[in-house]
């Protein structure tokens, strides 16, 4: 199945959306795809920084509101 998008005609807060609503169904999904190892690598860096308390933490709803209110934010310039 090819699904089109309007891509070109939407907006950074529509695009985000999309994606928020692909990720709910992908999460509620298991996916039996292989991680490169890359991520591996990528996320023993980001351990290492949260064990050395050097990453600050958000939960998702949070950081979402954070990003729309930070696109809202460049939009008014």
């Amino acid at each position: 199945m090819q699904i089109e998008l309007p891509l070109d005609q939407m907006t950074l807060s529509d695009k985000l959306e999309v994606m928020e609503t692909l990720w709910q169904s992908l999460s509620r999904e298991p996916c039996h795809l292989p991680s490169p190892e890359w991520h591996r690598d990528v996320l023993l860096e980001r351990k290492k920084l949260a064990d050395d308390q050097k990453l600050e933490f958000l939960d998702w709803d949070t950081a979402f509101k954070k990003l729309k209110d930070e696109l809202r934010e460049d939009k008014d310039l």
